[in-house]
């Protein structure tokens, strides 16, 4: 077994991925319903009754384009930005009118980031929190069956470090790793404090005996060697406050090289994201932790609905636990919203290889000649 912080559990990875099996899920999101309804990202983000309408206009079309029963309408909730613990200590927000929300770094150096962290904050009054939460109050009025989510969010340690310093932060990671460790313990204390908030105005356990993820895709800048030092611990000490239970993880562009510490770690799940340097069987074979493959929006831009089926089977029988997708507003128009069909149709006819007996090696002989070729060799390639 792979050794890793002393005291981190760890799963039986022997038997993890069996046991794991092979899922498959298609998600849905607001951008779907921005679409559809020809809203602009910057309204929706600053404006509740905008977010009002696009939820009351959008669903009823999206349900019309995708009337399957595995397709889910998206969830109400207030405008998702993941920056929402930072901005409440300080870092100035950016909502362009048509792109996703920016932030500001509002720190030169670790020792302003660490007196920011050191003052204290009441999470409820700072910032932009006490807009979005009436955005919240304003959408539960309006949805009162439903169950609304406030998604002022937070990051991992590492991305937040970098939300309040910048580059400034990962200068330090080469040049001074010290101090950068100081840093992400004060980020980890302030990351906690934030998400007992969070949780409170969503109505969730603060520790949730079960399990709980973390997203903290900057992590892949921090070179191999030091992950011991700088990653793991604040790792640990993320999910330490926040479960007893399985841990599992949102990281964008790892690398191979990388991949062992997911074991360090304890993680029962790994989601890879978009990470161009990876393939499922560089995963497979670089540790034991089941993991899913996603299939973005934007690839569908150039593959065929062929070219979708082959890469469900391909990434199945290379060893994914679960792919998946989400319907964002690109996907909300042929010729794609057929391929998400043809995505659907091969995830099923692979569930139901697997489930009948069928071998990992057996989903491969249903991928094309052209598709063996292209992945994952000339993947993400058009």
């Amino acid at each position: 077994m792979t050794t890793g912080i002393p005291g981190t559990p760890h799963p039986d990875y022997g038997r993890l991925r069996e046991r794991a099996g092979f899922h498959w899920s298609v998600g849905s999101t607001v951008y779907a319903l921005l679409e559809l309804t020809g809203t602009p990202l910057g309204a929706y983000n600053l404006d509740p009754e905008v977010g009002i309408r696009v939820y009351r206009e959008g669903r009823p079309l999206f349900r019309d384009l995708f009337p399957e029963p595995a397709v889910p309408m998206p969830r109400v909730h207030t405008p998702a930005v993941s920056y929402g613990h930072v901005n409440c200590l300080g870092a100035e927000l950016v909502f362009p009118e048509a792109g996703e929300v920016g932030v500001n770094h509002p720190c030169d150096s670790i020792c302003d980031a660490l007196a920011l962290l050191g003052q204290p904050c009441d999470f409820a009054r700072s910032g932009l929190a006490p807009f979005y939460l009436d955005y919240l109050r304003r959408l539960r009025e309006a949805f009162p069956n439903e169950s609304v989510g406030f998604a002022f969010g937070l990051e991992g340690p590492v991305t937040t470090a970098w939300e309040l310093c910048g580059e400034t932060f990962f200068l330090e990671v080469m040049d001074s790793p010290g101090r950068a460790r100081v840093l992400l313990e004060a980020v980890c204390r302030s990351v906690q404090d934030y998400w007992g908030f969070y949780a409170e105005v969503n109505g969730v356990p603060a520790v949730n005996p079960n399990g709980a993820g973390l997203c903290d895709d900057l992590a892949s800048m921090v070179p191999p060697r030091l992950f011991p030092e700088l990653v793991l611990p604040s790792w640990d000490r993320f999910y330490r406050g926040r479960t007893t239970g399985v841990r599992s993880a949102h990281v964008e562009d790892l690398r191979p090289a990388q991949l062992p510490f997911l074991e360090m770690i304890g993680l029962s799940y790994f989601d890879p994201s978009v990470s161009p340097k990876l393939s499922p069987p560089l995963i497979r074979e670089g540790c034991r932790v089941p993991f899913g493959w996603r299939l973005g929006s934007f690839h569908y831009l150039t593959m065929t609905e062929q070219d979708v089926r082959d890469w469900v089977f391909q990434a199945a029988a290379d060893g994914a636990s679960r792919v998946f997708t989400y319907i964002e507003g690109m996907l909300c128009r042929e010729p794609q919203a057929s391929k998400v069909r043809a995505f659907m149709e091969a995830a099923q006819e692979a569930e139901r290889m697997l489930r009948e007996g069928a071998c990992r090696p057996d989903l491969a002989r249903c991928v094309s000649p052209e598709g063996k070729k292209r992945f994952w060799a000339h993947w993400p390639e058009p």
